[in-house]
C-alpha cells in the first residue's frame, strides 16, 4: 500500500516520520495510554538500526481504536500492519485466519521467557499469534497518608465493605478529595472490565451453563448496586465519562483516596516525573466480597499483531520483535529508569533486582497475575473463559451495551435495577440472534 494511500485511509491522530523514497512503510494501530505514546518516543532506536522501515503510527482513544480495527482487519481492508489488540481478541481472531502468526521471532527474542499466563493465552494450536507489550492484573491503588488521616487501615487482601467505608471516610469534597475513583466510561474494556471484575469477586457470572443471561441475578444486584452507590457518595463529578486515562490523571494529582484498576497504573502512580504522590502510594489485592473466594480473575495484555492482510509481513514481526523484547525494556529503563518499563510479559523482569528495587508494587502485581484463573472467571460453573470479559465475539456488542446501561446509572439517569433488566433484554436478545447454546 503507498504512502498516500494509507494518509487517505488512516484515522485518528496519524503521524508519520520523514519517509526515503525506497524505505517500506508500516503502518501501526495503537491505543493512546502512557506505555504506547513513550513507544513512539523510542522508535527512533527501531529506525535507526532498520532504515528500511518507516513507521505511521494512528493512535486513537480505546474504544475507538477496538471498533476501527476489528472493522478493518474483519473486511481485510488493510489498513493496518501492525495493531494494538487484546488477549480477549487473539485467539477469537486467530482461529477467523485474521492474524499471521509470529513465526520469525529470532531465538534471541526468547519466547519462553514470556508469563506461561500471557504465552498460554495468545497462542492457538501453538502458535503465539502475538507478542504482549505490557501485561496486568488488577489492584487497589490508594494514598497512604490520606488512608492514615481517615483513620482506617487497607489490609492486603480486603472485602469490599472494607474499601468502600473507607472511600467514604477519605472522601473530602470541599477539598476535591474523592474516596474512590472507578471506570465509568462505556465499553466493555472500559466500565465492563471494571464491572465484570467486581460481579466474579460478588459470586456473579454472566451467563449459566446453558448461556442464559444472569444479569439480574442477586449477586448482579449486589455488585452493581455498591458500585452505583459509592460513586455517588464517594466518586468525583463526571464519573460516568472517566475511563482509565481519566482516573489515572486524578490519581496523580491527589484527586483520588484510592483507585482500583490495572496494574500497569502503579508504575504511574509512583514515577515522581509524573505523579504529585508518589510517595504516598499503597497497594492492596483487588478485593472481594466477604465469604467469596474470588479476587477478580483479571488478566489482560495489550499486544502487538500482524494482520493477514498486510503487504509487510516480515517487516511487521521485526518491528513487533523490537518493541516487546528485553532489549526494549533495557532501552526505556536506562532512559526513564525501572518505574517505566512495560511490566506483566516477562518472567526475567520480575527476577531483576534493580526492578524489584524500583517497583514497590512488582511482588503484587506478578502475584496477581499468576492468581488469575481466567479458565475459571466465576465461583459459580461457566460455560465461558475470560476473566474480566467473556471470550466470545459477541461480547464486544453486549458489554458495550450493558456497559452504556450501568454508565447511565452512574450518571442518575435511571435506577440500576432498571439498568440491569434492560442489560438482560440485550444480552437474551443477542445470544438468542447469535444461535446459543451452540
Amino acid at each position: 500500500m503507498t504512502t498516500t494511500m494509507r494518509r487517505l485511509l488512516g484515522a485518528g491522530a496519524l503521524t508519520a516520520l520523514a519517509i526515503p523514497a525506497a524505505a517500506e512503510t508500516l503502518t501501526i494501530a495503537t491505543v493512546n495510554n502512557g506505555d504506547m505514546i513513550r513507544m513512539q518516543k523510542m522508535a527512533e532506536d527501531f529506525t535507526a538500526k532498520n532504515p528500511d522501515i518507516q513507521l505511521e503510527w494512528v493512535t486513537l482513544e480505546e474504544n475507538i481504536l477496538r471498533q476501527r480495527v476489528t472493522t478493518d482487519i474483519a473486511t481485510k481492508g488493510g489498513q493496518y500492519d501492525v495493531v494494538t489488540i487484546g488477549n480477549y481478541e487473539v485467539p477469537i481472531w486467530a482461529k477467523q485466519g485474521w492474524l499471521m502468526p509470529l513465526d520469525q521471532l529470532p531465538a534471541e527474542y526468547d519466547v519462553d521467557d514470556l508469563l506461561p499466563a500471557l504465552r498460554s493465552a495468545l497462542s492457538q494450536d501453538g502458535k503465539l499469534y502475538a507478542a504482549p507489550f505490557y501485561g496486568e492484573s488488577a489492584m487497589v491503588m490508594y494514598r497512604t497518608d490520606l488512608a492514615e488521616k481517615a483513620g482506617v487501615t487497607i489490609p492486603e487482601s480486603p472485602t469490599w465493605a472494607q474499601l468502600l467505608d473507607a472511600a467514604r471516610k477519605m472522601t473530602d469534597k470541599d477539598a476535591e478529595i474523592y474516596g474512590i475513583c472507578l471506570r465509568g466510561k462505556a465499553g466493555w474494556g472500559e466500565n465492563m472490565a471494571f464491572l465484570s471484575a467486581m460481579a466474579n469477586s460478588y459470586g456473579a457470572a454472566w451467563f449459566d451453563m446453558d448461556w442464559k443471561p444472569l444479569l439480574t441475578s442477586d449477586e448482579w444486584k449486589a455488585a452493581a448496586n455498591d458500585y452505583v452507590t459509592i460513586m455517588a457518595e464517594a466518586g468525583p463529578p463526571g464519573a460516568s465519562s472517566n475511563g482509565f486515562n481519566e482516573n489515572l490523571a486524578l490519581f496523580q494529582q491527589g484527586k483520588c483516596g484510592m483507585w482500583i484498576d490495572a496494574t500497569v497504573a502503579a508504575g504511574f502512580v509512583t514515577n515522581p516525573a509524573e505523579s504529585t504522590v508518589a510517595d504516598k502510594v499503597g497497594f492492596a489485592q483487588f478485593p472481594n466480597k466477604e465469604g467469596v473466594d474470588n479476587h477478580g480473575n483479571w488478566l489482560w495484555s495489550w499486544n502487538l499483531a500482524v494482520p493477514a492482510s498486510t503487504d509487510a509481513p516480515e517487516a511487521a514481526q521485526k518491528f513487533i520483535a523490537w518493541a516487546t523484547s528485553k532489549d526494549y525494556t533495557n532501552l526505556i529503563a536506562g532512559q526513564e529508569g525501572w518505574l517505566a518499563a512495560p511490566p506483566g510479559t516477562r518472567t526475567s523482569l520480575y527476577d531483576n533486582a534493580e526492578y524489584q528495587a524500583a517497583a514497590p508494587f512488582a511482588k503484587l502485581t506478578l502475584q496477581s497475575m499468576n492468581a488469575a484463573t481466567p479458565e475459571r472467571p466465576s465461583v459459580a460453573e461457566t460455560p465461558y473463559t475470560g476473566g474480566q470479559f467473556v471470550a466470545i465475539p459477541e461480547f464486544q456488542a453486549i458489554g458495550t451495551a450493558v456497559g452504556q446501561q450501568l454508565s447511565a446509572a452512574v450518571a442518575g439517569q435511571m435506577p440500576v435495577d432498571q439498568a440491569l433488566t434492560a442489560s438482560q433484554q440485550i444480552a437474551e436478545r443477542e445470544m438468542a440472534k447469535a444461535g446459543y447454546p451452540k
